[in-house]
């Protein structure tokens, strides 16, 4: 997505139905704004955010700077989000909108269309290296792709098995027919779920140095974009990446006295993968096979869970917090570990205001001390710098 005005795309409008933009007129007519809404009387840039964290980094670089307004409340998910009317109002009076990008909020297009957004795009996710981040989300599909190359082979043999007991050079070419129909099935799944979820997994912000990358970009954009405020754009951005980089340093110290083979995590769905990564944790599966968080597992997907668990030693399966720990609850009961939902990750959303996910160090923090805390580990103090 560009930094730059949205293209105008007259047919979205129907996504958003006519009683959302009647809604819309409605609002704009009255005076005030709701809870977190940007002061319409005021000179400061109207920033508007997506998700949760993107609310927290724009706030740490913008300050007192801007009227800042996030869609995303605190919980919910930008997989299955829909902008409210007063969204949608927020949105259409601000100057700027802040998105993650890399395929993550599929409804932002509609949403700009239908509140007649004409500012500017910062896409947050320019600020890191997104063919390092396409590589790192294709490494969690090599041990799937494997499988399917195993059983591939099976059936390769299973046909020649065939072949050699009934020698039916007919019935042998029928099911040669129908395997490359599958092929051809197959291959349209894949290509529909390529199309799904593109080629990136879009939870860059789990990784704290992916995160320095977004404030940076931010920063920089709102610098350009209001230059009267940019040395105090800068100055926020470098203190709070400097907290990002000791974060980071942290995490490493206390993952690295973990022993390699013991650092094996299975979480609600693929949301922790540059966390996972920049950490040496390896990634033994998801309850849901899918970057989103309300995909459907099949019993096949639920079945091969179960026996990575059991393969890799897996002591604890965990939930990210915009999730149900029902399924996960049954799956731990099954391959008998535990399952840590009562302290949720902080994946998709952070928490509550007063919860101890309710700002990005925050949330870092404690999902690191929860899956430590789950193994067994030693954890050491948080540095002076990000207390409090």
């Amino acid at each position: 997505m560009s930094r730059t005005s949205p293209t105008r795309h007259p047919l979205r409008l129907a996504a958003l139905g006519g009683a959302a933009l009647a809604a819309v007129l409605v609002l704009s007519s009255c005076s005030g704004g709701g809870s977190g809404a940007a002061d319409a009387g005021s000179d400061r840039l109207k920033v508007v955010a997506t998700t949760t964290q993107l609310t927290d980094f724009a706030q740490q670089v913008g300050g007192d700077d801007i009227d800042l307004t996030g869609l995303l409340a605190p919980g919910g998910s930008a997989h299955h989000f829909d902008p409210t009317p007063a969204d949608l109002l927020a949105l259409g009076e601000a100057d700027v909108l802040i998105v993650n990008g890399a395929g993550l909020e599929t409804f932002i297009d509609s949403a700009v269309e239908a509140s007649g957004f004409d500012g500017e795009i910062i896409t947050a996710s320019e600020g890191i290296d997104l063919e390092e981040a396409e590589a790192i989300t294709a490494e969690g599909g090599e041990a799937h792709d494997h499988d399917h190359e195993a059983e591939a082979e099976h059936a390769d043999e299973h046909d020649h098995a065939e072949e050699d007991h009934d020698h039916a050079e007919d019935e042998h070419a029928a099911e040669e027919d129908h395997d490359h129909a599958e092929e051809e099935h197959a291959a349209e799944d894949d290509h529909d779920h390529d199309h799904d979820h593109g080629s990136v997994n879009p939870h860059i912000w789990t990784s704290p140095r992916n995160a320095a990358g977004m404030v940076s970009l931010i920063s920089g954009d709102l610098s350009r974009i209001d230059p009267a405020h940019a040395d105090a754009y800068t100055e926020r951005a470098d203190a709070y990446v400097a907290q990002l980089d000791e974060l980071d340093a942290w995490i490493s110290a206390q993952f690295e006295r973990v022993p390699a083979e013991e650092r094996v995590l299975v979480s609600g769905h693929d949301s922790l993968r540059y966390y996972l990564h920049d950490y040496g944790i390896e990634f033994a599966g998801s309850i849901l096979p899918s970057f989103e968080d309300n995909a459907e597992p099949s019993a096949a997907d639920i079945d091969a869970l179960v026996a990575s668990i059991r393969e890799h030693g897996v002591k604890a399966v965990f939930v990210e917090s915009s999730m149900s720990p029902k399924l996960a609850q049954t799956i731990a009961k099954e391959a008998g570990v535990q399952v840590v939902d009562a302290e949720s990750l902080y994946a998709d959303s952070l928490g509550a205001p007063g919860s101890d996910g309710d700002t990005y160090l925050g949330a870092t923090e404690h999902n690191t001390r929860v899956i430590l805390e789950a193994w067994g580990a030693e954890i050491d103090q948080l540095p002076a710098n990000l207390q409090g």
